[in-house]
């Protein structure tokens, strides 16, 4: 199991933190790059069309998971 690792980021102009395992980490990284745009501009727009109930952390986490099933099911109906 992968340790979850605590990092910071500036987005919008001011610090934040957020919570993630690694392989999460990796994954927003390689979405952010599918997308050509920065991990912060992603992050960024996670941040804005999040619930204000979710905290950050869980809604990187949901939107990987979201971005990995949507992809899924593409791959099914292809």
């Amino acid at each position: 199991m992968s340790a979850v690792i605590k990092r910071s980021i500036s987005i919008r102009g001011h610090r934040t933190s957020f919570s993630i395992e690694q392989p999460f980490f990796d994954a927003l990284h390689d979405i952010a790059a599918a997308r050509d745009c920065s991990l912060a501009a992603l992050i960024a727009e996670i941040d804005e069309t999040r619930s204000r109930e979710t905290n950050l952390s869980s809604a990187l986490r949901l939107f990987v998971l979201s971005t990995f099933r949507t992809e899924l099911d593409r791959r099914a109906r292809s």
